[in-house]
């Protein structure tokens, strides 16, 4: 069994998380970067989704316990109408970082003449691990979908009112956290994650 902290301060991703964990129920703990002070402000700079967690992942690590990892995770919605905007930039498309509501007026308004063939979209995920060694690791996962026309839904966070799954009309925001996590980019980097981490974990004790 392994210890992990959690690279975010974002409460949304953080709850899907130990919600995936507490389903999967893979050999590891989770525990939020709050455990050890919180986590560091950095600059997501780096252009890619899996450099942007590997920033944040390498900001925690030094705050974390001997003998733990740590766990980051950089996601974006990639709208094709959009040349693949907002991407590496989807928590801070309308300019202040921490305003989803902003975020998903400004995507809903340039979306507003956009015909239905043309609204295809997907969700990309990177999780960013590294071990108490200090050995990095990634794993992505990607769900297509569609921006729909309106807001759909009150659950989710970020741009889940406008994003239906690919055979899906309903968006994230209408779905049930476990119907979400069956589909989602996250669901399916984690389901990576774990499938790697059994392999590797499943017999070593903490």
């Amino acid at each position: 069994m392994i210890t992990v902290y959690l690279a975010s301060n974002n409460p949304g991703k953080v709850g899907e998380l130990l919600a995936l964990a507490g389903g999967d129920r893979p050999p590891l703990v989770l525990r939020s970067a709050r455990e050890v002070g919180g986590m560091p402000a950095v600059e997501e700079d780096a252009g890619t989704f899996q450099g942007n967690a590997r920033i944040k992942a390498l900001a925690l690590r030094p705050l974390v316990p001997p003998g733990s990892g740590v766990l980051a995770d950089d996601s974006g919605l990639c709208v094709d109408a959009l040349g693949g905007r907002p991407g590496v930039e989807s928590a801070y498309f309308a300019g202040r970082p921490g305003d989803p509501a902003a975020n998903l007026a400004l995507l809903a308004g340039f979306m507003k003449e956009v015909p239905l063939p043309r609204r295809s979209a997907h969700f990309t995920c990177v999780l960013m691990f590294i071990d108490p060694k200090g050995n990095e690791f990634s794993f992505e996962g990607r769900c297509d979908g569609t921006i729909l026309a309106a807001p759909q839904g009150s659950g989710g966070f970020g741009y889940d009112p406008l994003f239906a799954p690919q055979g899906r009309q309903d968006s994230f925001a209408s779905l049930s956290q476990l119907e979400k996590n069956s589909l989602s980019a996250r669901g399916r980097a984690w389901r990576e994650f774990v499938s790697w981490i059994q392999t590797t974990y499943a017999n070593q004790t903490s």
